[in-house]
Order: C-alpha cells, then sequence, then structure tokens
C-alpha cells in the first residue's frame, strides 16, 4: 500500500462551525431545514430511493448466509462444504470483479444514473435464474450476473447520492448509504428464519425472489432524479448543472448566494482536474497527495472485510456448530439478533459521522473489534480442548459485543473514499475501492470454508494477527476531514499544492455582481499524527 513513512507534522485540521451552521467555500452559513423546503425534500427522498441500492446488495450478500441453514437448500444441493460451498458463497464476488473492469468507464462516459439503470436490469435478470435453479451450475451463474450487475450499481449510486446531496447533509446521507447494507441484510435474516417454516424449496426459492424488491423500485423512480451536476460539469453541460443546483439547493433560485458558490467551486474543481490532467490511473500515483489517497483507500477496503467479519457473515453456521450450537432456528435467531443490532448501530452513527469525527470512530472500531475477536479466538480454544463447558454462551455474546464494535465504522467508507477523491478520480477510485472490498470478500466466502474445514478455531489467529496491523494502520494514516466541502478535501491531501477553490470560486461570484458575505471561518493548525 502507499503511504510513505508516517510523520508527525504541522497540519490544518477541520474545526467545528457554529452551532446551525456549516462551512462552505471558506464561508459560515446557516444551516437550512430541508423539510421545510419542497424541493430539498424532494431530492432526500430521491436519495433514500438511492439508498435502497445498498439494501438490495446487503439482501443479496447475506442471504445466502441464512439459506445455508435451511434443510431444503441443502438437500437440494446435496449438502455442499468445503470448496464446494465456498465457490456458492464466492461466485456473486466474481461477478462483482468482472463488472469492475467496466463500471468507472461506462458512469463517467454515460453518467451516474445510467449506471444504476444498467446494474438493476442486469440483477433483475439473474433473480429471475437464481429464483428458478435447478442445479448447482444454474444457481452459481445467477449469483455470478448478480454480483456483475450489483456492482456496476454500487459504483454508481453512492456517487450520484454525493454529487447531488446539500453539502451540510452530505457526510451523513453518504454514510447512510453504506450503513443501509444491513438493512438488506436484517431483512434477509428474518425472511430465511420466516421461510424456515415452509415444508418445500419455496422455503429458499422465495427469499431468492425477494431479492428483486428494491430493485424495481429504483429502476421505477431513477428517471425522476436529476443527473450529477458535477458529472453535467464535466460534460460541458453547464446550464443544467446550475439549474439542479439552483432547484434542490436554492428552490430555484439561479442567483442565490450559496447556490452560485457551489456552482463556481464544483466548476472550478473540475476545471482545476482538467488542466492538470489529474484523470487517470497513473495519476493515482503521480503525487504524494494521491498516493496517500489510493493507499487509504486500498486499507480500508480490505480492512472491511478482513477483520474477521466475514466468518459471521458468511459461515455463522460453521462456527456455530464449532462450539456446540447447531439448531438451524437457533442459528438464524442469532443472524436475525445480530442483524438487527448491525442496524440499529449503523444507523444511530451514520447521523454521528460529523460529530464524532472520521478518524475517533476508524480507531475506535478497530481497537474493539482487536480485542474482542482475541476473546472470541480463546473461547473458541477452550471450548474445543473441553466440549463439556458452557462457554457456547459466552461465544454467542462476543460474537454480538464484536458486531458493535465493527459496526461503528461500516457505513463509513463510502463517505470516506468519495469525499477524499477529486471529481477526476472519484469514479476509478470508488471503484478501486470496490474492486478491494470484493477480492476480500472472494478471499472470505471461497477461502474461508476451506481454512475452516482445515483448522477450525486455529484459522481465527490469522485475523487476530491482521486486526493489530488494522490498529497501527488506522492510528497512523487516516485523516480527519469532517466539516470540510467535497471539493475542499484536497488542502488535507495535497498539502501546498492544493488550490483553494473556494477563493477561486468567490472572485468568480463577485465576478458576476452577486453579494458574497463576508463571514469566513479560518482552520488552524494542530499536530497530528
Amino acid at each position: 500500500m502507499a503511504f510513505g513513512a508516517p510523520k508527525r507534522t504541522q497540519k490544518v485540521v477541520p474545526q467545528k462551525p457554529p452551532k446551525g451552521h456549516f462551512f462552505f467555500a471558506g464561508r459560515t452559513f446557516e444551516r437550512v431545514q430541508w423539510w421545510k423546503r419542497t424541493n430539498l425534500r424532494t431530492l432526500y427522498i430521491y436519495i433514500i430511493i438511492l439508498i435502497l441500492t445498498n439494501t438490495a446488495n446487503g439482501f443479496d450478500g447475506s442471504m445466502m448466509n441464512g439459506l445455508q441453514a435451511l434443510t431444503y437448500w441443502q438437500e437440494f444441493f446435496d449438502h455442499p462444504k468445503g470448496a464446494i460451498l465456498g465457490l456458492f458463497n464466492a461466485s456473486m464476488s466474481l461477478g462483482s470483479l468482472i463488472g469492475l473492469f467496466f463500471t468507472p468507464y461506462l458512469i463517467d462516459w454515460q453518467g451516474r444514473r445510467i449506471g444504476v439503470v444498467i446494474g438493476c436490469l442486469i440483477m433483475l435478470l439473474a433473480v429471475g435464474l437464481q429464483s428458478g435453479a435447478q442445479n448447482f451450475g444454474m444457481f452459481v451463474a445467477a449469483r455470478i450476473i448478480i454480483g456483475f450487475g450489483d456492482t456496476i450499481v454500487l459504483g454508481s449510486a453512492p456517487l450520484l447520492i454525493a454529487e447531488i446531496a446539500h453539502p451540510q447533509d452530505r457526510a451523513v446521507l453518504v454514510t447512510l448509504s453504506g450503513a443501509s447494507y444491513h438493512s438488506g441484510a436484517f431483512i434477509a435474516s428474518w425472511v430465511t428464519y420466516g421461510t424456515l417454516q415452509i415444508q418445500s424449496d419455496w422455503s429458499w426459492r422465495l427469499p431468492s425472489l425477494l431479492q428483486a424488491i428494491c430493485t424495481v423500485v429504483i429502476v421505477v423512480m431513477i428517471w425522476f432524479m436529476p443527473e450529477s451536476p458535477r458529472w453535467l460539469i464535466n460534460k460541458d453541460q453547464h446550464e443544467k448543472a446550475l439549474h439542479v443546483f439552483a432547484k434542490y439547493h436554492g428552490e430555484g433560485d439561479e442567483l442565490d448566494e450559496f447556490v452560485q458558490l457551489e456552482y463556481a467551486e464544483v466548476k472550478a474543481a473540475i476545471e482545476l482536474d482538467k488542466t492538470t490532467g489529474q484523470t487517470s490511473w497513473k495519476d493515482f500515483l503521480s503525487t504524494k497527495g494521491n498516493r496517500k489517497r489510493i493507499g487509504i483507500i486500498t486499507a480500508i477496503g480490505f480492512f472491511s472485510q478482513w477483520s474477521g467479519n466475514g466468518l459471521i457473515s458468511y459461515y455463522l453456521s460453521t462456527i456455530m456448530k464449532n462450539v456446540g450450537i447447531t439448531n438451524p432456528q437457533t442459528v438464524l435467531g442469532i443472524n436475525g439478533g445480530m442483524k438487527t443490532e448491525a442496524l440499529v448501530i449503523n444507523f444511530v452513527f451514520a447521523f454521528l459521522t460529523d460529530k464524532l469525527g472520521r478518524r475517533p470512530l476508524y480507531m475506535l472500531s478497530t481497537v474493539g473489534t482487536f480485542v474482542i475477536f482475541n476473546i472470541w479466538t480463546i473461547i473458541s480454544a477452550r471450548f474445543a480442548i473441553d466440549p463439556t463447558n458452557q462457554l457456547g454462551y459466552a461465544f454467542v455474546a462476543m460474537t454480538f459485543l464484536y458486531g458493535v464494535f465493527y459496526d461503528f465504522k461500516s457505513g463509513l467508507m463510502a463517505n470516506y473514499t468519495t469525499e477524499i477523491l477529486p471529481y477526476g478520480l472519484r469514479a476509478k477510485g470508488f471503484t478501486w475501492l470496490n474492486f478491494c472490498v470484493t477480492l476480500a470478500l472472494f478471499f472470505n466466502q471461497y477461502i474461508n470454508a476451506i481454512a475452516l474445514d482445515a483448522l477450525a478455531w486455529k484459522y481465527y489467529i490469522f485475523y487476530c494477527v491482521f486486526l493489530a496491523f488494522e490498529v497501527a494502520i488506522i492510528y497512523f494514516y487516516i485523516v480527519e476531514t469532517r466539516y470540510t466541502p467535497m471539493e475542499e478535501i484536497a488542502k488535507f491531501f495535497d498539502g501546498d499544492d492544493a488550490v483553494d477553490v473556494g477563493e477561486i470560486a468567490t472572485a468568480d461570484v463577485k465576478e458576476k455582481g452577486i453579494v458574497v458575505t463576508e463571514h469566513k471561518h479560518v482552520e488552524v493548525a494542530a499536530r497530528e499524527p
């Protein structure tokens, strides 16, 4: 990972705005009450629908955990285990890896909305194939196609959310998008718990079919949503971009001071990208700031899946069996309870993203999971020595506590990645994040099955060591970015090389004869790791 040596240097760090205000273009603005603004309220309804893309992903990705506990699924596919079970679980990630080769070029070429549409249509086709699967090959093929469509959707929707949201709420909304995975996982866990009672193959075919619900809603509603004004500016469709900003952030007033500043700042940032040529894959390595960006993105992508959570997310039946818990209803109940806990924690902490900050949340989560996972491993080892003890209950308790700490950060990844990347590299950088996540997932879903079969609890030691490594990387390299507009975050990575697009935007707006208030905020230097 391209980090460079850790240093303690004087850095400009974000300052908290006055209560009821937010910063933009180096100025302080009063927060708007979105629920009182018709167009902004409509925009946020659209964003909630876009958030359903990750709900669908959570359902698709987590459903396999529940299916493995269903008797009819096990019998239909002849009780898969080891490498065969790994392929069942990993097939969706394999499809995602294939889709990643096309995603950034598609959404930069045709726009974020078209990416969502194409991905959703592919997923709907695959849902039909999975629901009607007649054999192992058909089921796995359907999962591969679902992954292919899903990666296009997930490469498009978070970018669209980040690029149409009002700056005052962007961090919360994009974090909610990342957190919504757990809403889909929650639904999948309880659906499979309920279909356990169905005495036929519909116990697993029905959950497969229900994957389509969120996707259908998205396909219907996407046509009413605005395209990303940043994409429009990049395509030299400036009037359309200004119209989007004015309609949704200024209730139709194109001469509104904030609307003009926002449009001017985004235009300046995108023109800077074009001038410097920072738009290709090689540019991730061309500057110190970009190398740090891609290093951090690579790290948090792998960390999101290599923190031991993959064992719980995809092999809960296996790890519970290793501590003596074998009843399908009990396992599905634990699965449902964990998904419920994850849903609550993720959504609560999404609203605290700016209040608590990115670094503290990442540190609290990573240190907490490191401590709990080590206790979890010790309990598993003790049970292996003496299976007559009652440590299975403690193991379940630690599993839930692990989930609490892990879920502090799990919604942050999409928000942090989209905000630290300049527009010219955003689609490619977000695709790289998804590549790292998917590659780690593929490892989890395929290799974990083989390793658990061979090593049982001893395999957990790998994750104990890797979590210690995570703590060090998070401490030394995660940069705090809260309270800062997307186009201005470059100053935290590029230092003296960063261009103050806020000042450029202010000068541009003044040239148009629009009065700009002079309520500036000042950021101070502080010593940060």
